[in-house]
């Protein structure tokens, strides 16, 4: 029941100048008790405990009472909680729902909720534990349902009540023990775990934490009270095999063996032993967890792989074709039977690096295994014949010989070998693997001595000729040494690099240059061995065109030990410079200056003579100029020259090296003779005026090369022959012959004439005569003998009819 006092008081408030307000006067009226009387619907919670204090192993017991009228005809729900978890719930119906927590403690009758009357609720807990050290209540919840029909739930708490649980009081104390703090891989951990200062029967729990305790710990085994031992599923499979054991040594001396250490097995073990208290009567004992101690110790087990290492080495880094050497492979630490190693030899041929993605790994040359076995691998070195391998007794030292090694067997070599551990199955687990620095092998060439002739010498032919140059090997490397000659030209011209003439390989094929196609030397070179050092290029019919430097360039071959051949060196000769020329000019023209002087119309003979040439091949080209002279003044060299006539070496007229103004034909004034090999002549008929000046002939001579084409060697030009053309002058003669009519008016019918009169005049002379012959033999006078004149004249006109008298003929 409620009670109080009520009053009611008033203020008076006015507003300042400044719009604040303020009381200004206050009263209270008279106080009246006021007291509220509970109605039937209320109830309140008690909470009631004997005492708040136990000690681990007691029974509790807390009631809930609801003060409440009519309580049983009431519908409340009380609700148990510790330390905000619930721990039960009983409805009206009396039946209890259990929390999470408690379930399986009410199951093993440690705990007991119900309900002792309408208003009273029981919670027990038998044997109590330290962790039931808390704060109870109850909560109690009633639902009411009103007019309408409708419920309405009405709840209320109890106050905390305080329970604290002490827990039995045990001096008992753990010591940990073991055989070594530091372990080799393969040995036994031993610990003994020692129990002091107990009275209770003991259970003893192993645990492994990482070295660092920084994850959770892994339970390793656990031996119960009266001495089972329980190994955890993570070691279950590995103490089937031995590898694990755990013992109860004495009451109070507990030991863990761990056979053949791993490295997994490195850690903090700890030792957790557990004093027990039997409690209760028959048939409800129960055990009591009155003490408790641990003990760690930390051990480390050093790792085969931690001081596992390899290394390569080799005393002979570079060798020479057909040597050998060896590459040792040093393994540690020693051998360890149940960690054994495997070791293999790889190897990547030089010039892989760059080159295709298959070529550019390792491969497999040979394996040592595990178990003692050879396994070779898919790469073989010297076709496997020249390979031997071997190793140590204690095998730690791996050996890899190569004898005769050849190009195939230079390159990078590198030893790797694999750390495996034999497992509590008896199974095999690849531990570690480690890889040996490389050993780079260079297989190189033997030191080559080949020596090739260099002298340097000239050479001159002529055209036509054969040109032989020699090759000589003054030394080589091997007996079995075998040559490839390249034949090599540099042009007289001066070209930019030298040009392949012709290649010889050591089989002895023949290769041409691009120089012998373009310079047509196929069918015109040939190439000879003469011996296995001696080798002679031949030109055959030299020209000019070949004129240049030759040399050759010797290559030297070997065989390696797998058969393949390589050019050891190279070395050129010296330089023989060929100078292939035309023949000498020899020729000559006779240089002889005449002069000669004719009358027009008459014939002008001009000779052309060559006393010397060049070659009994030549042939001659020979044309005629004259110089004339329009002005006597003229100094020499000013005259104009004009081509009279030509002909070529090849007997063509008009083929020469001018153009004659006056065609050939038959009515040509000009006849050409050649009455021996090197003498010409030219006659020009009907000389004219015109035909006046200075004559000489232009001779070339022509010579046939070796490519069948002729060409001009010389030219030369003879002397001068100066011609002087008298001409005519106009008389009786010239005018008589130049008609014929009236020539043989003049010249042929006065004769018969002059014939008759004449014999008329001397008949008539005659009959004087001899009528005067007796006056003048009378008279003593001399007689006249008178002879016919004789008479020459020249049908064709070309002399003057002549008139001669013989001795005894009238003048």
């Amino acid at each position: 029941m409620d009670q109080g006092l009520l009053y009611c008081q008033a203020a008076e408030w006015i507003q300042d100048t400044d719009g604040s307000w303020f009381a200004m006067t206050r009263k209270q009226s008279d106080k009246t008790q006021l007291r509220i009387q509970p109605t039937d619907r209320d109830f309140s919670i008690q909470v009631s405990t004997d005492r708040r204090s136990f000690t681990a192993g007691e029974p509790l017991e807390l009631r809930c009472t609801i003060e409440a009228q009519n309580v049983p005809e009431r519908f409340f729900s009380v609700s148990w909680v510790f330390s905000s978890s619930p721990v039960a719930v009983v409805g009206p119906s009396a039946v209890p729902v259990l929390g999470p927590d408690y379930v399986a403690r009410e199951a093993a009758g440690h705990m007991t909720v119900r309900k002792e009357s309408a208003n009273v609720h029981l919670l027990k807990l038998q044997h109590l534990r330290p962790e039931d050290t808390g704060k109870y209540i109850c909560r109690v919840t009633e639902r009411e349902k009103t007019p309408t029909g409708d419920f309405i739930d009405r709840s209320k708490r109890s106050r905390n009540v305080q329970i604290t649980v002490q827990p039995l009081k045990s001096n008992i104390t753990v010591s940990l023990s073991s055989n070594s703090s530091d372990v080799i891989e393969g040995d036994v951990i031993h610990f003994s775990c020692s129990v002091y200062t107990t009275t209770g029967p003991l259970s003893v729990v192993w645990q492994w934490t990482d070295k660092l305790a920084t994850g959770p710990g892994l339970e390793v085994a656990t031996i119960d009270r009266d001495g089972t031992v329980w190994h955890s599923a993570s070691y279950r499979e590995r103490s089937s095999y031995g590898e694990i054991r755990v013992e109860k040594v004495r009451a109070d001396t507990f030991s863990l063996s761990l056979y053949n250490a791993l490295p997994g097995d490195e850690g903090q073990y700890s030792c957790t032993a557990t004093e027990w208290l039997q409690a209760g009567t028959e048939p409800e004992l129960t055990w009591g967890k009155i003490g408790e101690g641990s003990a760690t110790k930390t051990v480390t087990v050093k790792t085969v792989e931690s001081s596992f290492m390899v290394s390569a080495s080799s005393r002979t880094p570079s060798v020479t074709f057909g040597d050998s050497f060896d590459l040792l492979c040093l393994v540690k630490p020693r051998h360890n039977p149940r960690v054994p190693t495997s070791v293999t030899w790889r190897f990547m041929p030089a010039g892989s690096e760059a080159g295709d993605e298959d070529d550019g790994e390792f491969k497999d040359l040979v394996t040592f295994t595990r178990e003692g076995t050879l396994q070779w691998g898919e790469q073989l070195l010297g076709l496997g014949t020249r390979t031997t391998v071997d190793r140590s007794h204690s095998n730690t030292n791996f050996r890899l010989s190569v004898t005769r090694a050849g190009r195939r067997e230079a390159g990078k070599y590198q030893c790797s070998a694999v750390l495996w551990r034999k497992n509590y199955d008896n199974s095999w687990s690849k531990v570690a693997n480690r890889t040996s620095n490389l050993l780079g092998i260079s297989v190189l060439q033997p030191e080559s001595k080949l020596r090739v002739l260099k002298t340097n010498q000239s050479q001159v032919y002529l055209e036509d000729s054969r040109v032989r140059i020699n090759c000589s090997v003054s030394s080589q490397t091997s007996q079995e040494s075998q040559h490839a000659v390249l034949w090599y030209v540099r042009r007289a011209t001066g070209s930019e690099a030298d040009e392949l003439l012709l290649r010889i390989e050591r089989s002895g094929a023949f290769e041409y240059g691009a120089y012998a196609d373009e310079e047509r030397l196929r069918r015109r070179v040939q190439a000879e061995r003469l011996s296995p050092r001696l080798y002679v290029l031949t030109m055959n019919r030299a020209e000019n065109s070949d004129s240049g430097t030759y040399y050759c360039l010797v290559e030297e071959w070997l065989s390696d030990p797998d058969g393949a051949w390589y050019r050891l060196s190279r070395e050129s000769s010296g330089f023989t410079q060929v100078l292939v020329r035309q023949p000498e000019i020899r020729l000559q023209v006779e240089e002889l200056e005449s002069n000669v002087t004719v009358e027009e119309s008459a014939s002008i003979r001009l000779g052309c003579s060559i006393p010397s040439q060049s070659s009994r091949e030549s042939r001659f080209s020979v044309s005629w100029y004259v110089e004339h002279s329009d002005d006597e003044d003229n100094e020499p060299g000013d005259e104009e020259r004009e081509c009279v006539f030509s002909i070529g070496h090849d007997a063509v007229f008009g083929n020469g090296n001018c153009s004659p103004r006056e065609e050939p034909g038959p009515n040509s004034r000009l006849q050409f003779e050649r009455t021996t090999s090197d003498q010409y002549s030219l006659t020009i008929q009907g000389a004219r005026p015109t035909d006046a000046g200075r004559y000489y002939c232009h001779v070339e001579e022509w010579l046939l090369n070796p490519r069948k084409a002729w060409y001009r060697l010389a030219t030369n030009n003879s002397g001068f022959t100066i011609v002087n053309v008298i001409q005519q002058v106009s008389t009786l003669q010239s005018v008589v012959c130049s008609n014929y009519s009236l020539f043989y008016f003049v010249f042929f019918y006065p004769f018969p004439i002059f014939g008759i009169l004449l014999i008329a005049v001397l008949l008539v002379r005659f009959k004087s005569r001899s009528n005067s012959k007796s006056q003048e033999g009378k008279n003593g006078a001399p007689l006249l003998w008178i002879k016919e004149p004789h008479l020459s004249y020249s049908p064709t006109c070309l002399d003057p009819p002549a008139l001669s008298l013989h001795p005894g003929s009238v003048d």
